[in-house]
């Protein structure tokens, strides 16, 4: 399998360095897109101002729930509401650990939901886990 992109839509610098850190030291990766709030997601995924989105869709979004502008759960709705991105796969990776939260990502199809453990190594390891299972082992039918 080719490396591929990741776009990871997180407003927590640290989280962000984390998970580069993380993901960097294996080679499935070629690009880690950073986007800090969900108008940003929007555009990245969908395009701008009736422009084309100019990036390739990610293989896998990771996404924050607590983010400015739009919320993570609203991106997710914008996502599995598409024909272009419903099948992009997305996993949740947030502090919120509230049901109403999970209950919402699950009813609007959301592929994984993981709250970050608050421990630095764990941190690390848990994003290492979630790049190989799902860039590595988890199969994906083509988007076109």
């Amino acid at each position: 399998m080719e490396p591929t992109q990741i776009l990871l839509v997180e407003d927590d610098p640290n989280d962000v360095e984390l998970i580069q850190i993380a993901l960097d030291s294996y080679n499935f990766v070629n690009q880690i897109n950073v986007v800090s709030d969900g108008e940003q997601a929007i555009h990245y995924l969908f395009g701008r101002d009736g422009q084309p989105p100019t990036q390739p869709l990610p293989r896998l979004v990771l996404l924050d729930l607590k983010i400015p502008k739009i919320n993570g759960i609203q991106v997710l709705e914008m996502i599995r509401k598409s024909p272009r991105t419903r099948n992009l796969v997305v996993v949740v990776m947030t502090s919120s650990g509230e049901n109403r939260d999970l209950k919402a990502c699950y009813d609007l199809g959301v592929n994984s939901y993981i709250v970050k453990p608050l421990d630095f190594q764990q941190f690390v390891e848990m994003s290492q886990k979630v790049g190989f299972y799902w860039m590595m082992l988890n199969q994906i039918p083509t988007i076109d």
